[in-house]
């Protein structure tokens, strides 16, 4: 009998693949989300259209309906955790959910790369609520609260989750366009635009591993129990990034680097620079590889296969490259660069 799946979300970027994986492997699949995302995934998948933060309309949506395994894209607070705990508690076999890095961002004290057992301990006090650090504080933090109930649950109950935390996700589906910012402006020509600071180390992963790594998870108890860093193994700065990218497109580019308060000043970041962040984290995945058997596909061979989808495809520009002709502008006017 194939296996009763259910997944939350499912329909703009890593759920997206999932979906198509699963049906694929003869999975009955059922996707819960707010159907405004279209898609061309099969007609077999079952549909269900719910806004998952009102609790009524999920007990009502999943009265009477079994699964055995849920996977959940957009699981964001500890209300809707508990929600997530009730509806499910007893009754399935493996409960997967997408963290993030950000976990550990908001702790104190911390030295990257961010190891699992860094998890536990102080956590910063929250910035002020109307910096762009406070919504990516209060991201981290809501995560937490996620990750928190869950293991609260399995302690008591034994409930089968698994939590997946991630860096920076790649993939040619992120709606955010941030890898494809870069590829935009350097295949443009221009100068790109970087702050002065921060620059620490961080990594990536691909998409496309995550899909696998949910895939493997699949109709076992690996896992269960626990929380895993799921990243890339290479570790590079801002600059070594652009490098990297610079030499698989085949082109040259040269940073300006400014003031970050200039550029958020002038509302160039994040869209210039999304992976200069304070908010980009630096994870340890040797504990996916050891339990889990996770080999992830080198930075490079990731970074290169966008680079030829992005030059097979004429993708419309986002609304985060709407600014370049002010970018290039504000880059001449600076009397200080630094070329690559």
């Amino acid at each position: 009998m194939p296996k009763r799946i259910l997944i939350i979300g499912g329909t703009r970027n890593m759920g997206y693949y999932l979906s198509q994986h699963l049906v694929e492997s003869g999975a009955d699949l059922t996707l819960l989300n707010r159907g405004i995302t279209r898609d061309d995934l099969p007609s077999s998948i079952h549909r269900l259209h719910v806004d998952r933060t009102n609790h009524r309309q999920m007990r009502r949506a999943l009265l009477g309906k079994r699964f055995d395994v849920v996977i959940d894209f957009v699981l964001y607070n500890g209300d809707e955790t508990r929600t997530v705990i009730e509806l499910f508690r007893d009754n399935i076999e493996h409960y997967i959910v997408l963290s993030s890095g950000q976990v550990y961002l908001v702790r104190e004290g911390l030295e990257r790369p961010y190891r699992e057992a860094d998890y536990d301990g102080d956590l910063m006090p929250a910035p002020d609520e109307i910096s762009y650090a406070y919504g990516e504080w209060r991201y981290g933090v809501q995560k937490r609260e996620v990750e928190d109930e869950l293991r609260a649950e399995h302690v008591r109950s034994g409930f089968p989750f698994t939590a997946l935390r991630l860096p920076m996700v790649n993939s040619v589906r992120d709606p955010y366009n941030r890898l494809y910012n870069y590829y935009l402006r350097l295949r443009d020509g221009g100068a790109i635009l970087v702050p002065d600071a921060p620059d620490f180390v961080l990594n990536h992963v691909d998409g496309l591993d995550v899909v696998k790594v949910m895939a493997s998870l699949i109709g076992g108890a690996a896992g269960q129990g626990r929380a895993y860093n799921i990243a890339q193994d290479e570790h590079i700065s801002h600059e070594e990034f652009l490098i990297t990218l610079a030499e698989i497109m085949g082109t040259t580019g040269r940073m300006v680097t400014a003031k970050r308060s200039d550029l958020v000043a002038n509302g160039f970041l994040p869209d210039c620079a999304p992976f200069s962040e304070r908010w980009m984290s630096a994870l340890d995945n040797s504990l996916s590889k050891e339990e889990l058997g996770v080999a992830y596909t080198p930075l490079a061979d990731s970074l290169k296969a966008l680079v030829e989808y992005y030059d097979a495809h004429r993708l419309p520009h986002p609304l985060t490259y709407r600014r370049r002709r002010a970018e290039l502008q504000f880059a001449e006017g600076l009397a200080v660069q630094s070329g690559f």
